[in-house]
């Protein structure tokens, strides 16, 4: 079963902080080990929360508004998709997350819909 990793609350070093080439080695171990597992389905940081735009459709109208949903107390920095064998290996690999040390890594089973396609599309194909 997939499950969805989400990422809250942690703070991410840029290019030339201090500590940042630490925190990209210790990301890539926790992913190179998940790839190891075979889980790794996906995962990847978001653009801070003041890049977020919400869309709402309302009785045929469309709302645009600037930054994250209002009713959002903790900013989402990124997620992880993985493929796994059940819930206690998904918290498992939560825990080894580094980002868990100063975040909170929120773990949720990804549910199919049946009719809703959810394969992967090839952007380089020609359309028919």
């Amino acid at each position: 079963m997939q499950y969805m990793l989400l990422i809250y609350n942690c703070v991410r070093p840029e290019p030339g902080d201090p500590g940042f080439e630490e925190a990209v080695a210790r990301v890539n171990a926790f992913a190179d080990e998940c790839r190891r597992r075979g889980v790794w389905v996906e995962g990847k940081p978001l653009h801070p929360e003041s890049t977020a735009t919400t869309v709402s459709v309302r009785e045929g109208r469309t709302l645009i508004t600037d930054g994250p949903f209002a009713e959002t107390h903790e900013h989402l920095g990124g997620f992880y998709l993985f493929d796994c064998r059940n819930l206690d290996e998904a918290l498992e690999l939560a825990a080894l997350c580094p980002m868990a040390e100063e975040g909170s890594i929120e773990v949720r089973p990804v549910v199919g819909i049946p009719g809703v396609s959810h394969a992967p599309v090839d952007v380089a194909a020609p359309a028919e």
